[in-house]
């Protein structure tokens, strides 16, 4: 019986000591923990856009800081006055001796935009070829962006458009002045078609001066589609 406990006694000894050696060793954490643990909680706690992503970039710790152990969890927080771009998060240790850090990160906040795949001239019609998606910082973006090749297909360039620019509404019609356009004419009870000739450029939903070829009246429609006007009578 005596055997019997001493072996007892034993493994529960060495149970005790597995446990404290495993607890010792996860409170030991590094300056690389630190940083990850920082990027982690951003990304757990910063919006991500539709379709959109987060890209952040956390500074390294100052090698010449020394920072004790935490037998807590860690504990972070952003700043209220956080701008979305430049961060400053604070990581901080709540132990017996309590610690805490500021650690800088850059967060750029990504979309897909449609850009220049090459070098387009003035006139040239848009589509797969001379389009591409790729993701941008938002503070780069300046007015209106497009993002859906589809819709910009077809259209075409009113100015020159450099390899790698941004596609916006500014560079691009949907119906150019000089083209040759479809002119829908409907009311509740008629729908009238006809060709025409844009007077005017403009994209989607603006007003452009269009000549009807048959009559050779100029009226004022409204952009519906790639080189089509409708007038709502």
């Amino acid at each position: 019986m005596k055997i019997m406990s001493n072996i007892k006694i034993f493994i529960t000894f060495l149970a005790i000591t597995t446990v404290f050696s495993s607890n010792t060793l996860a409170e030991k954490i590094t300056k690389s923990d630190i940083e990850n643990f920082a990027k982690a909680y951003l990304k757990a706690h910063l919006d991500t856009p539709t379709n959109g992503k987060i890209s952040i970039k956390v500074a390294k710790i100052d090698p010449r800081i020394n920072l004790k152990d935490c037998k807590t969890n860690l504990n972070a927080n952003i700043p209220e006055n956080f701008n979305g771009r430049n961060v400053n998060i604070k990581i901080s240790c709540a132990d017996s001796i309590p610690w805490h850090i500021y650690m800088a990160a850059k967060v750029k906040t990504m979309i897909p935009v449609i850009v220049a795949k090459k070098s387009i001239s003035k006139g040239t019609l848009l589509d797969k070829t001379n389009l591409t998606i790729t993701y941008i910082d938002t503070y780069k973006i300046r007015g209106t962006f497009l993002d859906d090749l589809n819709k910009v297909a077809g259209s075409k360039a009113k100015k020159k458009i450099t390899k790698n620019h941004l596609i916006t509404l500014k560079n691009t019609c949907s119906v150019c002045k000089g083209s040759s356009v479809s002119i829908t004419a409907k009311s509740a009870i008629f729908t009238i078609k006809t060709n025409g000739e844009a007077l005017s450029s403009g994209n989607i939903g603006d007003q452009v001066r269009v000549k009807n070829k048959q009559s050779g009246k100029i009226i004022t429609a409204q952009v519906n589609a790639i080189n089509k006007v409708v007038i709502n009578l």
